[in-house]
């Protein structure tokens, strides 16, 4: 399908200021996109900053919203009240799991909008051909070591110390592996604090021949490093949910996920140094065998798609009553 618009919603910068200032100029951006395209259906996932201004724009102009993911909980993050402000704008609900279910419902939401359908996510694994280690190296200019790490970690915006220094632990950590474990980090996303982990991280790499950072892997890729790799290493949700579907030992750091549920191949520990390495060492010794993943199957477009062919009209959603328990 093509896309028929695209926006830029950016401001510079990473601070309260430039954040605020992106999620105003996003708000005024959408309304005008929506009154020109006129779409019968909002499809939102995810609880970030950015996404969030597009929800009011559609309110206003009485679109009907699907939010994806909603329910979850990322307590050491903004965007966790961010995704239950999202929950209560929409009108239809696909959750990853039946606790995030029961969390929007709680909100207030009718339980006959809310379907239970995994994560999309997983779709992508279960029908991907990835890409080989040898097709990896030559795009990445990366050579494969006994062990091998794929690191992301952003910004904890509801954390107790700040991002940088959380992340210094990490790349202590990471430093004092040794030249056996090959590195292979992405970019931290754009929140506060996230230009300086970025140049920090640089700096990093340029000193370490075994360490390698990539602004964007882009999807194939992201997901095939994950597939070869030994363990993922930070704080992004994607070593909770789809690492665990490809049965790749994650090391999950701090507080920034707080509250999801975690398979049994997620290490969680603590921003410390020696805790940080300890559990590295300990995960690319693990050889997980298949277990439940509670983020689903990996069918999470068919059940919304056919959730979405049984509406006759969207319209019909955006009376929306709040429902008590």
């Amino acid at each position: 399908m093509p896309i028929t618009e695209r926006i830029e919603i950016l401001e510079p910068g990473d601070n309260a200021a430039a954040i605020s200032a992106t999620m105003g100029h996003a708000t005024s951006l959408f309304g005008g996109v929506f009154e020109r395209l006129k779409p019968d259906l909002l499809l939102v996932l995810g609880g970030r900053y950015d996404i969030h201004q597009e929800v009011p724009s559609a309110h206003v102009a009485r679109i009907p919203v699907a939010h994806l993911c909603g329910g979850d909980v990322t307590e050491g993050a903004i965007d966790d009240a961010i995704r239950h402000c999202i929950s209560k704008l929409a009108h239809l609900h696909f959750v990853t799991n039946k606790e995030s279910g029961r969390r929007v419902q709680q909100l207030g939401e009718n339980p006959a909008n809310i379907h239970v359908v995994g994560e999309t996510g997983l779709d992508n694994i279960r029908t991907m051909e990835f890409m080989s280690r040898e097709q990896l190296a030559a795009d990445l200019s990366y050579e494969w070591l006994k062990y091998n790490l794929l690191v992301t970690f952003h910004p904890v915006t509801l954390g107790d110390s700040p991002s940088i220094t959380q992340l210094d632990c990490l790349l202590d950590a990471l430093q004092g592996l040794g030249p056996d474990y090959g590195v292979i980090l992405t970019f931290p996303n754009a929140d506060t604090e996230g230009r300086e982990m970025l140049a920090r991280i640089q700096a990093v790499v340029a000193n370490h021949e075994n360490f390698c950072v990539h602004a964007s892997l882009g999807r194939i890729r992201y997901l095939s490093v994950m597939h070869h790799v030994d363990a993922v290493v930070g704080n992004s949700s994607s070593g909770i949910i789809e690492a665990p579907a490809m049965l790749t030992p994650t090391v999950n750091i701090g507080n920034r996920q707080k509250g999801r549920p975690l398979a049994a191949s997620v290490i969680q520990v603590d921003v410390d140094s020696g805790a940080i390495m300890a559990a590295i060492k300990n995960a690319v010794s693990l050889e997980p065998s298949q277990q439940e993943n509670p983020y689903g199957d990996g069918n999470a477009a068919q059940c919304i798609i056919a959730a979405l062919d049984d509406i006759e009209d969207f319209s019909s959603l955006t009376a929306k009553q709040f429902v008590d328990l």
